[in-house]
């Protein structure tokens, strides 16, 4: 076995099995890598009020290191932008955020405009009793990335989800952040504006610590070291066959010609006869 596996051709096979080999355990160690996704940044860095246009950029998408951000932002309201973003728990109750359309002072020409999440209500017809934001105004809030669209029936002043690809056609602005910001404090005019009934404000926390795991990513990493091993296996298996077949060539040429049993002949017409 060891005098087949010596044959050059078959060194020239381990080389490239071997080569096979890493290539997989390469991809496999990738997979893993891939398996864990980046933990969000700690709370210790979050909660520092940082200027919007310092950690975010319009057009760009949101990042896990952006993401949970609070921050603060000086810009205004824009008059007739207030929407309904319906399917919104508060304290297990179901609900509606109420959401309008502000503009970020010193994101550039044009100003990009990000939405803002104002408070919670019970139902639509609540929102009547709720005052609008509309001229100068700072905000602070927590920044979180945008929704996905959702496609339903449409439902005047409501979008099912908070998506800003579907509110920068709804409110007809050229510019938007990909994301939004949930207000913890907002001044309007010098003059600060707290949630009042029926709106009640939204607090959301800081992400969870806990590094999700993809176990897809795990399985293709299994399976990229399994075919490691059978690239040498292959190998293996090869050098066995070669090996059997020389074996059984050696025994063929050992065996004398006598050994075999010559072939039956016709029979003659007198045997037939008898």
């Amino acid at each position: 076995m060891l005098k087949t596996a010596l044959k050059p051709r078959w060194i020239l096979s381990l080389i490239l099995a071997m080569a096979i080999a890493a290539l997989f355990v390469l991809l496999s160690q990738w997979q893993f890598s891939r398996s864990q996704d980046a933990a969000p940044p700690p709370p210790s860095t979050t909660e520092q009020v940082r200027p919007l246009t310092e950690v975010f950029e319009p057009g760009v998408p949101m990042t896990a290191g952006v993401a949970d951000q609070m921050v603060r932002m000086e810009g205004r309201f824009l008059p007739d932008t207030r929407v309904l973003v319906q399917t919104r728990l508060q304290d297990d109750r179901d609900g509606l955020w109420v959401v309008s359309a502000f503009e970020v002072a010193g994101s550039g020409q044009p100003a990009a405009v990000l939405p803002v999440v104002h408070g919670w209500v019970p139902d639509a017809d609540s929102v009547s009793e709720v005052s609008g934001h509309v001229g100068a105004a700072a905000v602070e809030g927590r920044l979180l990335p945008t929704e996905a669209p959702v496609v339903q029936r449409p439902v005047a002043g409501q979008v099912p989800t908070l998506s800003v690809a579907q509110l920068i056609n709804v409110w007809d602005v050229p510019v938007m952040y990909s994301g939004f910001v949930v207000s913890f404090d907002t001044v309007v005019d010098g003059s600060p504006v707290p949630p009042a009934p029926p709106l009640e404000a939204v607090r959301i926390g800081p992400q969870p610590q806990e590094t999700p795991v993809n176990w897809l990513n795990i399985f293709y990493a299994v399976e990229w070291f399994v075919f490691a091993g059978f690239a040498f296996f292959l190998w293996w298996r090869l050098v066995a066959d070669d090996h059997r077949r020389a074996l059984e060539e050696e025994e063929d040429q050992d065996i004398p010609a006598d050994h075999y049993s010559p072939q039956q002949t016709e029979p003659t017409t007198d045997e037939v006869r008898t």
